[in-house]
């Protein structure tokens, strides 16, 4: 598919130098060194060879007391917005958290492996999302980190809605987190992961957009202001968490550029994911079920998503 990286002048190249240094000053302070994301294909239950990750472990860290109804079919709409009626820096603005996956994902196998459209080809509706070695699941941790940001944002004045909040039976699809983030006219979406990488892999990184044009997809207008977005959230979660950028993809700034992701391809509005660490590598994970941290990576994002509709 052809690739347009040719990306208008804004008036945020200013900012956006601006938010590099902080990355850099932010890297040094720290002492660092030099569906989609973050799941695996869901397989059925039944015959063997399964690669799903694990259902949630009874034993695992619980992030919050979570609701246990789900609709036996999958919502059409985001969670209802909240926020935007207190004053604050953030009044005016619409940010979209997406939670990445849902914990019952891996009982709706059929469902969340159906193809769907992300511009440039087809994947998986959705993933089952990863977890650590203790059972604790990608998809609660996404969506504890995504309250607390919620939370965050509101204190600001921010309209904030969720792609998902444990109100569905499984999804949504890709290509419909992409689709909330749009009709909202959302200022700012960011996308809420943790990665399952091999032990050794650490730390964390924010996905950006690649330039795509194809079928449904052209990022054109959105890859230098989701840079600028991402940029800043890195540096501030570095700054807020004390946690180094992966030091396995990204070249260690913290940031990796993609073309095959649906929730990228397909928006419209400046995007990004971030993975805030490693389920599967223990150090990581011991972050990653600490209350104490995810509250930390919920202000990391918060921040850095302030600086930048501030910017």
């Amino acid at each position: 598919m052809p690739y347009d990286e040719s990306v208008p002048p804004t008036r945020r190249r200013r900012s956006l130098l601006a938010a590099t240094a902080l990355v850099a000053v932010c890297l040094t302070a720290a002492g660092c060194g030099a569906g989609d994301v973050g799941g695996t294909r869901a397989e059925p239950r039944q015959g063997g060879g399964g690669t799903s990750a694990p259902p949630p472990s009874k034993s695992a860290p619980a992030p919050e007391k979570e609701k246990t109804s789900a609709s036996p079919t999958p919502s059409a709409k985001a969670s209802k917005p909240t926020g935007g009626g207190a004053t604050g820096p953030l009044s005016g603005k619409t940010v979209v958290i997406d939670p990445g996956h849902n914990p019952n994902n891996h009982l709706h196998t059929g469902e969340i492996n159906r193809q769907v459209d992300i511009g440039t080809t087809h994947k998986e509706c959705d993933t089952t999302g990863t977890s650590t070695n203790s059972g604790y699941a990608e998809a609660r941790f996404t969506l504890d980190v995504s309250h607390r940001l919620r939370a965050l944002l509101q204190e600001q004045g921010a309209k904030v809605v969720l792609t998902y909040d444990n109100d569905r039976a499984y999804g949504p699809c890709v290509d419909e987190r992409a689709r909330i983030g749009n009709e909202a006219r959302a200022d700012a979406v960011v996308s809420v992961h943790a990665d399952g990488s091999a032990v050794g892999n650490r730390g964390f990184h924010v996905i950006l957009p690649a330039s795509v044009r194809g079928g449904k997809a052209d990022t054109s207008k959105i890859v230098e202001p989701s840079r600028d977005l991402g940029t800043r959230i890195a540096g501030f979660f570095v700054r807020d968490t004390g946690s180094a950028p992966s030091n396995y993809v990204g070249g260690n700034s913290g940031l990796d550029t993609r073309k095959d992701l649906g929730g990228l391809n397909l928006s419209t509005v400046p995007k990004v994911f971030i993975e805030c660490g490693n389920m599967r590598d223990p150090k990581d994970a011991a972050l990653l079920t600490s209350s104490g941290w995810r509250q930390k990576a919920a202000q990391g994002i918060a921040d850095g998503i302030s600086s930048y509709l501030n910017g």
